[in-house]
């Protein structure tokens, strides 16, 4: 009977995804099926450990995030946990050989959120590789399969992507992160007076990211490479909205996509798919 364990564990981590994410559910599918899944366990892992910093107010947090980390470490060692999402975590881990410093840099960045205020450069970068580049990574490690040379060759796209996705949900959410969670993500801005020529200045290390991401996207395996792109799609429309607007509108509501315009960003990544123009 524990393939059925296995499979409620990971039926927890996909409708976790589905439920806290739309747009990376919509990619996901777009895998191929032999992806699909560990690709949810991971996410699910993830969102877990964002809901305990960013949600759980009123709980000690500290004490959440420390059993949470436990709890992983001890899931993988044992290849087992009573907790699903952390069960169907391990199984990605262990099968595709996900470097634990990766998980440790994931760590460290989920406890300075419990900690940090203000970011200066350095830490900014500290904390971008371990919310969301190591994140590109374990995806990375999945795509790949054990194919070490195509994973080192891919390895510096996949951070380049996860750190576009992370900067642009800073942006996005610049309003809540500010006022509700007292966090300010980028170094050197005064988001009492968010100016223009600051949001500028982020746009175009946001831009370069996408710009390298990109190259590194058409060179993946043909099984993760449309899915991946859709993602970047969608990501990239959103930060082209975000583009459009004024400083003072970003920290005055979260900009969206609406759900026609992804399915038009989906017809079109289809298209250029069917004809090789990736």
């Amino acid at each position: 009977m524990m393939h059925l364990f296995h499979d409620v564990s990971r039926q927890c981590s996909k409708i976790t995804t589905e439920k806290y994410s739309t747009s990376f559910a919509s990619a996901i599918r777009l895998l191929h099926k032999d992806l699909r899944t560990p690709i949810y366990n991971i996410y699910g892992f993830v969102r877990f450990a964002d809901e305990i910093v960013d949600t759980f107010h009123g709980h000690d947090q500290a004490v959440l995030l420390k059993q949470f980390k436990m709890e992983t470490y001890d899931a993988i060692e044992r290849g087992i946990s009573l907790n699903p999402i952390l069960h169907s975590f391990q199984m990605a881990v262990n099968e595709y050989g996900i470097a634990m410093p990766l998980i440790d840099a994931f760590f460290n960045s989920m406890e300075q959120d419990l900690n940090k205020l203000e970011y200066d450069q350095d830490t900014y970068n500290e904390y971008i590789y371990g919310s969301a580049e190591v994140v590109g990574l374990m995806c990375l490690s999945i795509f790949c399969d054990g194919e070490i040379e195509k994973y080192n060759a891919l390895k510096p796209y996949a951070q380049s992507l996860g750190a576009a996705f992370q900067k642009v949900n800073f942006l996005r959410d610049l309003k809540a992160d500010t006022q509700t969670l007292e966090r300010m993500y980028f170094p050197g801005c005064n988001f009492l007076n968010f100016s223009e020529v600051e949001k500028q200045q982020i746009e175009a290390d946001i831009l370069k990211d996408f710009k390298h991401a990109y190259q590194g996207i058409v060179r993946l395996p043909i099984k993760a490479r449309f899915g991946v792109y859709v993602a970047y799609k969608y990501y990239m429309s959103l930060f082209n909205k975000i583009r459009k607007v004024k400083a003072i509108r970003i920290m005055e509501e979260r900009i969206r996509i609406p759900n026609y315009y992804k399915a038009m960003i989906l017809a079109k990544a289809g298209v250029r798919s069917q004809f090789n123009m990736l």
